[in-house]
């Protein structure tokens, strides 16, 4: 196996088969970035959602579109749709480079972006709920 490895990488065609697989880990990085964003703003407005959601109880009702559930709601389907574009641009992106090098290895990054895609899923479905 490890005779393979070494064997695409040297010879005539090795530095050409690792600039792709640099292109593969900036590909890699640029989408662990979308999911930074898409979970730091699917948590803020899950926090801003149901803080204020414990602090109206009973005392101050926050109406309006603006009102911070409202914000915190907003906030939780902004990080669900960046991790959406984020996820599909990432699999065209790896889609092309596969194409011209098949043996760039699979991205394991996708599998964060489905956990934290279940993650939001459950945050929007939790802030929404509760109205």
């Amino acid at each position: 196996m490890t005779g393979a490895i070494e064997a695409k990488f040297t010879g005539p065609n090795g530095s050409t088969n690792l600039a792709a697989e640099r292109t593969r880990l900036a590909y890699e990085r640029t989408l662990m970035a979308w999911l930074r964003t898409s979970t730091s703003l699917i948590s803020f407005g899950f926090t801003i959602q149901k803080f204020f959601q414990i602090e109206s109880d009973g005392r101050v009702h926050y109406d309006g579109f603006l009102g911070p559930s409202n914000v915190g709601r907003l906030m939780i389907l902004i990080g669900m749709l960046i991790l959406v574009v984020g996820t599909v641009e990432h699999r065209i992106d790896m889609k092309l480079l596969r194409k011209d090098y098949p043996f760039i290895r699979r991205s394991r990054a996708t599998l964060f972006a489905a956990v934290i895609a279940v993650l939001g899923g459950l945050a929007m479905v939790s802030a929404f709920i509760r109205c």
